[in-house]
């Protein structure tokens, strides 16, 4: 089963419709993170592959604008339909890829899928606006356009959910797109392309170039003049890099970037659900999740209490490959992000932090770390200003609400925050003062392709899903009529 849902995956580029290999023949592999071990090897694209793939969106973008929204609507639904039709398949391949349980690639598939259903239907609805000027002498008439042919970039620690976010909008939109995926996961997405097509998507309208020198492929593109939209999830330091290149031809952007979670637990809280709730928002996806708490701020008359709770719950986890059954927690994407991990842990012990459970490298193929619980962290530790990006939770206290809140406030990031009270004045109070772009009161997960995800500050800028994800494609276009 393994051998066979990697090897029917296409390996190759898919630029206006069809496979082709990258022009200089060159090709890049994806290892599993479990093993260390090549899975297979897939089209490493150039910059003159980059630009054949934008040429492609670009000769279709008229055509695709001009296709009604119910075909476009129905598209998306019946790639929706493939995609929980073969669940098993997807959830196999991003868990070979990139390292997740089966379970949570199970998730993921329809939490993905959910984005085409969902701007499956937003494609219909996609409204203006007429009204008569203050004066009376005209008619204010106001349509939406697509953007045009768009550029989106996404990360590997969601590979299926990352795209179908960003091309459910741009489909229904009628924009035409360039996706780049991130090298360590392509596979997820050039399957999805092959469900696209087999959907009815016409060719031409989603081309997939998969690269290792991004910067190399994707700078020319944003200065050529050509692409009009520009949506990325990654890190802030590469947003920042791509916003001062968008800004030669004044490229439409939105930025899902870096985040640096603060979890608040109050002394009113309700423990279990606490507990639970620091669990879903710290160990989904292994930590590896920009909306992950990162830094978690306990009330002092319950901290004990709470971080011996979440010591136990993380310690009962099990460690081991995805696919292999009872799997709780898997690898890390890399060595890189594994030795990430334990840096920040080794800092945080070296400057007085008590490590509850976990805290050791594993010997062993892979790159496994097991679930971290810190206590007793200093100030000057590096884990509290640098997003963890893994199984590792560091447990502050806090006296009083101001201090918990300032705390919370101290970073450059505004992604997510949460807190958990059974206090409904202070749930409001506090969620209204802390300074991110979404808030999880007592609850961990604040996902879901219906609500508007994205952050503040230097953690983005727009927002994906909801109602309001499809504006991000679209332009206002307004016509004055003159009625005499």
């Amino acid at each position: 089963m393994t051998t066979t849902v990697v090897r029917d995956v296409p390996k190759q580029l898919f630029i206006g419709g069809g496979w082709r290999d990258a022009e200089s023949g060159r090709t890049l592999a994806v290892d599993n993170p479990a093993t260390g071990e090549e899975l297979c090897r897939v089209a490493d694209a150039s910059p003159a592959d980059g630009q054949r793939a934008v040429d492609a969106a670009v000769a279709v973008q008229p055509a695709w604008a001009a296709t009604p929204p119910r075909i476009r609507s129905e598209i998306l639904r019946r790639a929706y339909d493939l995609i929980i039709a073969r669940t098993e398949d997807l959830a196999l391949l991003m868990t070979l890829e990139m390292g997740k349980p089966l379970a949570e690639a199970r998730a993921e598939v329809a939490y993905g899928a959910e984005f085409f259903r969902w701007f499956s239907e937003e494609a219909v609805r996609i409204d203006g606006g007429l009204m008569t000027a203050p004066d009376g002498r005209n008619r204010l008439l106001v349509t939406r356009q697509p953007v045009g042919p768009c550029l989106l970039i996404t990360p590997w620690n969601f590979p299926l959910a990352m795209g179908t976010r960003k091309i459910g909008p741009a489909i229904a939109a009628g924009c035409t797109i360039v996706l780049k995926p991130a090298p360590q996961t392509p596979l997820t997405s050039l399957a999805l392309a092959a469900i696209l097509k087999e959907a009815g998507l016409p060719d031409g309208v989603l081309n997939i170039i998969t690269t290792t020198d991004a910067p190399g492929v994707i700078e020319p593109l944003l200065r050529g003049g050509q692409i009009r939209k520009l949506s990325f999830t990654g890190s802030t330091g590469v947003g920042r890099i791509l916003l001062a290149q968008c800004a030669d031809t004044v490229i439409r952007t939105s930025m899902e970037l870096g985040g640096n979670a603060p979890l608040i637990v109050f002394d009113d809280a309700d423990l279990d659900t606490a507990v639970e709730g620091t669990m879903v928002a710290k160990m989904r996806n292994m930590g590896e999740s920009c909306c992950a708490a990162n830094r978690i701020y306990v009330h002092t008359s319950i901290a004990d209490e709470f971080a011996q709770r979440l010591a136990a719950r993380m310690a009962a986890l099990t460690v081991g490959p995805g696919t292999e059954p009872g799997t709780d927690v898997g690898p890390l994407i890399d060595t890189t992000g594994r030795s990430k991990a334990h840096d920040l842990v080794s800092d945080a012990v070296k400057r007085g932090a008590k490590v509850l459970t976990g805290g050791e490298l594993p010997e062993g193929p892979g790159c496994f770390y097991p679930p971290t619980v810190l206590t007793g962290i200093a100030p000057e530790s590096q884990i509290i200003d640098t997003e963890v990006f893994g199984p590792v939770a560091a447990i502050l206290t806090f006296d009083t609400e101001d201090e918990a809140v300032t705390a919370a406030n101290d970073t450059e990031f505004g992604l997510a925050a949460y807190l958990f009270t059974q206090n409904l004045d202070r749930a409001l109070r506090v969620a209204e003062r802390l300074e991110s772009g979404m808030i999880g009161l007592n609850t961990g997960l604040v996902s879901n392709p219906a609500a508007p995800f994205g952050g503040i500050k230097q953690s983005g800028l727009g927002r994906e899903g909801g109602t309001v994800g499809i504006n991000e494609f679209l332009e206002y276009k307004y016509i004055a009529v003159p009625v005499a």
